[in-house]
């Protein structure tokens, strides 16, 4: 192959060049990065959409107008749209103004793009602060295109606030505990899919996805000019492509993926060009780093930063653990905010409640009892959820089905590394579950092959959807390749995310089973505070408290990683006492008379003692509580009345 020259356009690079200087225009003229909102729908002239960074490919594109991204009536609640990132920081904001006792709207931090990453803090600011309350984490919207998951947060805000004072349990949930909810971590990403053609699922940053030297110089193209980027197929000859036609399919829509070299087709995932000359379609698009690729528990670099080539690698994984805005304000929160005991990443379309580890097997690297925990949700999520799987992502989720889908080879666990529930259970110790939401259609084995895959999801379409998940092949001119075909399952509202009719319900699954997993979080509680006189001025305080939660207050790879303190007792007499010398705390004997009493099983009950001297007082009040960093804090006054001495 020539080397690259800069100077050598493509004829790609040509067509896109005119339509960056046609789209510049408009862009200069306060059109780019509009909302909808601010530009009006009574524009007729064609919108445009910048990504900012600086690329060796076009930064603009049309900005389309699906009809799945409009809402039923402008300004109202509904969840049978994806709404825009302008939209949800509008209800957020309305929410914020309309139940201010118990929901705070702040921004974690800004994007690459330079938007608020909006997040949401819920609970009742009477009952206490939030950081004094057990807490549970959920974000969607980091994959970009996965926009199902932002729905379903934006669901579980809106059920909160609307059932609280309403729904008892609702009500306690919110009385007692914290939740921190962040629909769109990822917002920059998030607009570029729902408002033009582009498809990716990272950050917009440039990223030279396929190592060539250049950054974001090739995404795809809407050929036929229908607003959807469908895959891309032609016939290249016996034994020299990446695909055949599936024989389980006489019709000739479905592809089997194969080897490369073993095929007659070639498919590529998005129609366009060639636009640095290597032979390769659309292979590097818009961005490229994975946000979920970005986390410091056990990062590598990716492929090519590894110098030895000997060492692993992962790609998307970024230029250093959490370079990328997005994910350093997901472990920045949560490090200040160690009361988070519960996590959830949201993602699509794997219809499964995924969980760590991610570079081993359970019983190889988690504590018995923290597994045990996974396990015991595993099972209810999918009871709640109806999903098929659950488990683990190296093991479980690499080993779904017996054989590859492209080699036909025996399946076997793969790590996956920089991987965000490793964060949330090896670094954080808490419990993590990245759901999987929506299945591409996969609704039945209809071959009975014991496989859910694409033909099976072509099998409802057409069964029941009226064929409406799957573009037909069409045979369209391409200037490089001469004659190829458009077509395949539909790639925004029908693989990445369910059809609009079907969003609620999906987004519901996995809110319900987050509901779930924040009602077990742990919760100390004083069951009781005793007084007795052990003799004239000498006073015993005994403090007993409970876990009264569904989770121990420290998993024990918590303990292990010392995120967590342990549940510690606390007694405070006023200052001036201490000083005068008329109040004495006899045992504990040590200057701190903190007492640690470990950590506490769901339903344990401890109890701590103090003796205390009192000198020339009647009666005195006295404040005890018990501190857990996961479980919370609870107070109690007590008065002792003194028998002099």
């Amino acid at each position: 192959m020539e080397p690259f020259d800069p100077l050598r356009k493509s004829v790609k690079q040509q067509t896109l060049l005119l339509l960056t200087l046609g789209l510049a225009t408009a862009a200069c003229l306060g059109e780019a990065l509009a909302s909808p909102e601010e530009a009006g729908s009574e524009e007729k002239s064609p919108r445009v959409y910048r990504v900012k960074g600086t690329r060796d490919g076009p930064s603009f594109f049309p900005e389309m107008s699906y009809p799945e991204v409009q809402p039923l009536k402008k300004g109202v609640l509904d969840f049978q749209h994806y709404p825009t990132y302008g939209e949800i920081s509008s209800f957020l904001e309305k929410w914020a103004e309309k139940y201010p006792q118990i929901l705070e709207l702040y921004s974690v931090g800004k994007s690459f793009e330079g938007r608020d990453i909006w997040q949401v803090t819920v609970t009742n600011k009477q009952t206490g602060p939030d950081t004094d309350k057990p807490a549970m984490f959920a974000e969607g919207g980091r994959h970009s295109g996965e926009v199902t998951s932002s729905v379903s947060i934006l669901w579980l805000v809106h059920h909160l606030l609307s059932s609280y004072q309403k729904d008892p349990e609702i009500t306690h949930l919110v009385d007692t505990k914290t939740l921190y909810l962040r629909p769109v971590n990822n917002p920059d990403g998030f607009e570029l899919f729902l408002r033009t053609a582009q498809t990716n699922r990272s950050s917009v940053r440039p990223h030279d996805t396929d190592r060539d030297g250049l950054l974001d110089e090739d995404p795809g193209e809407d050929l036929d000019g229908d607003g959807v980027l469908y895959q891309m197929r032609w016939q290249v000859g016996e034994g020299k492509g990446n695909a055949l036609l599936d024989p389980r399919e006489p019709s000739g829509r479905l592809m089997k993926m194969v080897p490369e070299g073993e095929g007659d087709w070639q498919v590529v995932e998005e129609e366009g060009l060639d636009n640095d000359g290597d032979g390769k379609y659309n292979e590097d698009g818009i961005g490229g780093l994975d946000l979920h690729r970005n986390y410091p528990e056990n990062w590598r670099p990716e492929p090519g930063r590894e110098l030895t080539g000997r060492g692993r690698t992962q790609v998307g994984a970024g230029e250093y653990p959490l370079s990328e805005p997005e994910t350093r304000s997901v472990v920045l929160f949560l490090l200040t905010h160690p009361n988070v005991a519960i996590g959830q990443s949201m993602d699509t379309p794997m219809a499964m409640h995924l969980r760590p580890p991610s570079t081993s097997r359970g019983h190889e690297s988690m504590a018995p009892d923290d597994l045990k925990w996974y396990q015991y949700f595993d099972r209810q999520g999918k009871k709640i959820s109806g999903y098929p799987w659950a488990g683990d992502v190296y093991h479980d989720y690499r080993t779904l089905f017996p054989l590859h889908g492209i080699t036909g080879e025996p399946t076997k666990p793969i790590p996956l590394f920089g991987h965000g529930p490793d964060f949330g259970y090896f670094y954080f110790g808490s419990i993590w579950y990245n759901d999987e939401l929506w299945n591409v259609g996969r609704m039945k084995d209809y071959n009975e092959d014991g496989i859910l895959d694409n033909y099976d999801a072509l099998a409802w379409s057409d069964r029941e959807r009226d064929g409406e998940l799957f573009h037909p092949w069409k045979t369209h001119p391409h200037p490089q390749l001469g004659e190829v075909e458009i077509g395949g399952l539909v790639p925004k509202f029908g693989y990445w995310n369910p059809p609009v009719d079907l969003l609620l319900e999906w987004a519901l699954r996995s809110a319900r089973f987050n509901l779930f997993l924040a009602r077990h979080l742990p919760q100390i509680r004083i069951a009781g505070v005793k007084t007795e006189s052990l003799e004239p001025g000498l006073h015993s305080i005994q403090l007993s408290f409970t876990n009264t939660g569904h989770l121990p207050t420290a998993l024990a790879q918590a303990q292990l990683v010392k995120i967590v303190r342990p549940d510690t007792a606390k007694i405070k007499f006023p200052q001036e006492l201490l000083d005068a010398g008329k109040v004495q705390v006899v045992e504990p004997s040590l200057r701190s008379k903190d007492i640690e009493a470990g950590w506490l099983d769901p339903g344990q009950t401890r109890t701590v003692a103090w003796k205390v001297r009192l000198k020339d007082l009647d009666r005195i009040k006295v404040k005890v509580s018990i501190h857990s960093t996961r479980g919370g804090v609870d107070r109690r006054d007590v008065t002792i009345t003194n028998i002099r001495e």
